[in-house]
């Protein structure tokens, strides 16, 4: 699993790739980081490569949209492939998120 954060602009854009598991959360959570000190920014998780999500790495998306609303932040998720799509439908988050 990798994860690549680019700035543009008032963007931050998470590319993620490989399989966010439970072995692989840890990490995650520490690459991340640099999405939750972030103000008036709009951040997108870009979901290309992104092949699993487990409720570990739901888990993460959920600590980014909960930081993101106390800092006026936009979260947007793109790029979700039709499992993942299933998954997000089955838990609800669809309705959380602003899924392109």
């Amino acid at each position: 699993m990798t994860t690549t954060i680019k700035k543009e602009e008032n963007r931050l854009t998470a590319y993620l790739s490989g399989r966010l598991d439970t072995a692989a959360a840890v990490k995650t959570a520490e690459d991340i980081q640099p999405l939750l000190e972030v103000s008036n920014t709009e951040i997108v998780l870009d979901c290309t490569d992104l092949e699993y999500i487990s409720s570990s790495g739901l888990r993460i998306f959920l600590t980014i949209r909960k930081d993101a609303a106390t800092k006026s932040n936009k979260v947007i998720v793109k790029n979700i492939n039709a499992d993942m799509r299933q998954v997000f439908i089955m838990t609800g988050f669809v309705s959380l998120f602003d899924i392109q």
